[in-house]
């Protein structure tokens, strides 16, 4: 019998507040994730939400990430996939569980705004949020995340300001809040899913904690450059590889064009030797 599935698949090129931050490659990926769900993981379209622009509210993502826990934990739904390709950037530590060499990182919604000299906590989704909503799924459930997006500045090279790339990350607001994570550690996205005992669930980032991942121009369309290849390398192989072999392949074709990004597969050794929206046990069938 098929696994129950959910999806959200959130693009966003445009921010209601902030035109200059533009991107030109989100919402393609949200179009490309959802067409490789349905051709080559078992998704119909009734399982996938979409979430572009200006659709893409923080209180819209949060919404429907909600209402797919919920359906998790009512047993509606086995397997659930969120991807989300926007800015990436960071705050001060909202809730005091970091250390004091550390900030929190965060997702850039459609209606990102700022409050004062910091980004209001209302119109940003603050990786601790999406921890908090995740850790109540029951353990029976798959959940994998994939993140085209970025966290730091840091990793930023020359190469990532050329004309057909960009990268996905926003600065803080002002020079004030720059200050409050100037030189403070990126956590990476991992702790989202993998601290505090959340070890079930798999983990797909762009890049590294301290490099950018690329808005880029590949055979003639802007996409992220990860979403890109993530989707070349499935339709290439109909998913019939192992993640790992995966990660392998994205990150020979992300060199190969000269990209610095190193992407990042976070899961226990057994689901990294599986085949996406496959457990090890279930040999072969969706």
């Amino acid at each position: 019998m098929a696994t129950k599935r959910r999806a959200l698949c959130v693009g966003i090129n445009n921010f209601k507040n902030y035109p200059s931050a533009a991107l030109q490659g989100c919402v393609n990926d949200a179009n490309d994730m959802s067409a490789v769900l349905k051709n080559f993981l078992g998704f119909k379209s009734s399982d996938i939400t979409i979430l572009k622009d200006s659709q893409a509210t923080k209180d819209n993502i949060m919404k429907n990430l909600k209402d797919m826990v919920a359906g998790a934990k009512a047993g509606k739904y086995e397997y659930l996939v969120f991807s989300m390709s926007s800015h990436g950037t960071q705050v001060p530590d909202v809730n005091g569980d970091e250390e004091a060499d550390h900030a929190d990182e965060a997702f850039c919604p459609y209606d990102l705004k700022q409050s004062g000299n910091q980004w209001d906590k209302k119109y940003i989704i603050v990786d601790d949020a999406l921890h908090n909503l995740f850790v109540q799924l029951p353990a029976n459930v798959l959940l994998e995340v994939y993140l085209d997006t970025c966290h730091s500045g840091t990793g930023l090279k020359g190469i990532d300001l050329l004309l057909d790339r960009k990268p996905r990350y926003l600065p803080p607001p002002s020079l004030k809040a720059f200050e409050k994570v100037e030189n403070k550690k990126s956590r990476g996205v991992a702790r989202l899913l993998l601290d505090k005992g959340i070890i079930h669930h798999i983990l797909w980032a762009a890049c590294r904690s301290d490099q950018t991942s690329s808005d880029a121009k590949i055979a003639g369309s802007w996409h992220g450059a990860f979403t890109y290849y993530f989707c070349k390398e499935i339709k290439a192989c109909k998913n019939k590889r192992s993640r790992e072999d995966l990660l392998n392949k994205i990150r020979n074709d992300l060199k190969a064009g000269k990209y610095s990004q190193i992407p990042q597969l976070e899961c226990e050794a057994t689901k990294r030797s599986a085949v996406i929206g496959r457990s090890t046990k279930e040999k072969g069938q969706p």
